[in-house]
């Protein structure tokens, strides 16, 4: 599929998220198999626009093309200035955020709070999409289904902003009222696609191939953007592309290529944030690596003590040396082996097409 003048590898995108998907991690999904990979949320504050914090996550060295920018705000000409310095640093698509439930962006106004005023969300996207027409980058935008169960706009609204010039939408199968509990419910991803000539993306509760599949096939989606699933298992990419083209699993990663991946992932991460910081924001990665391991558990709590970067690079490196004695490959966490089990009589017994 393309997003503009983009052409992407395939449609198994990384979702944004904020404090994780920074470049490293981005760069792993994109190796890993991801064809599309955004930015977690960057502010369109003026006065952010010089911290570290920001720098860091405009910083979009060695990643591959196309980059995508995710910005979040509720002042039109902010958010228009915000697309156009991004795009100044790299950025080559320009992502809307009106999805985020976070309560500290909702008191704000902005996020999926957006959702609740629809001329102010139709009057950013018309100035973001004068500031990055003439530059012919592309803009899209990520959202939920509404507010509420009482309050569903998402197809009302996909449909204005698409005329507002929107080149691809996403929409995250809950409101904001449900943060991330419940289900993921696929109807109004299916009624939005309906809606809409421009692609869609369906995003939410997707972390299994089987899912994949079934929620592509329900919704009619173009592509399918995973998150929380990704976390600690950035190969997902890989084993949905493989399993949709195949209709076979791909064997599990070999330990010694998760030992690989994860250390080369810990350097690239100390790269960008430095010592101090890096060794103190890796260890959630190291956690979501190691928390479905034999020894996990008891691991990161050790591993969380330590307060050198070179000390908890040699604990993973010892970790995952111990484990490859005892298996080759890594273990397939139960719940993962029951989900995908169950795919197939999961689908036809649910109408909504909502795999958990």
């Amino acid at each position: 599929m393309n997003i503009g003048p983009y052409v992407l590898a395939n449609n198994l995108f990384a979702a944004p998220m904020a404090g994780v998907t920074d470049r490293p991690f981005r760069r792993l999904c994109k190796a890993l198999g991801a064809g599309y990979a955004v930015s977690e949320m960057v502010s369109s504050r003026r006065e952010l626009r010089g911290t570290l914090k920001t720098s860091r996550r405009a910083n979009h060295d060695g990643e591959v093309a196309p980059i995508a920018v995710q910005i979040a705000g509720t002042d039109a000409r902010m958010m228009a200035e915000a697309a156009a310095y991004n795009i100044d640093h790299g950025a080559q698509i320009i992502d809307i955020n009106m999805g985020c439930p976070a309560k500290k962006v909702c008191n704000k106004w902005a996020g999926s709070a957006l959702m609740q005023d629809e001329p102010l969300a139709l009057a950013i996207v018309e100035a973001v999409v004068a500031a990055c027409a003439p530059q012919g980058v592309p803009v899209t935008l990520k959202m939920r289904t509404g507010w509420t169960e009482s309050h569903k706009n998402a197809v009302a609204l996909a449909r204005v902003l698409e005329s507002a010039g929107v080149q691809m939408i996403t929409v995250h199968g809950r409101t904001r009222a449900q943060g991330y509990k419940g289900q993921a419910e696929y109807d109004t991803i299916a009624a939005v696609k309906a809606a809409v000539s421009v692609p869609v993306v369906a995003n939410g509760d997707i972390a299994t191939p089987e899912k994949a599949r079934d929620v592509l096939t329900y919704t009619r989606a173009d592509a399918v953007m995973i998150g929380r699933a990704a976390q600690g298992r950035p190969w997902i990419f890989r084993e949905i592309a493989h399993f949709m083209a195949t209709g076979i699993h791909l064997a599990p990663p070999l330990v010694a290529e998760v030992k690989r991946l994860l250390l080369d992932h810990l350097l690239d991460h100390y790269a960008l944030y430095g010592a101090f910081r890096g060794v103190h924001t890796a260890r959630k990665h190291i956690g979501w690596y190691v928390r479905a391991l034999p020894g996990g558990e008891a691991f990161r709590g050790r591993m969380n003590l330590l307060e050198d970067c070179e000390a908890q690079w040699q604990a993973v490196a010892d970790f995952f040396d111990a484990l490859g004695q005892r298996v080759d490959r890594m273990p397939v966490p139960a719940d993962d082996a029951a989900q995908a089990a169950a795919g197939d009589n999961e689908h036809q017994d649910k109408k909504e097409g909502e795999p958990a």
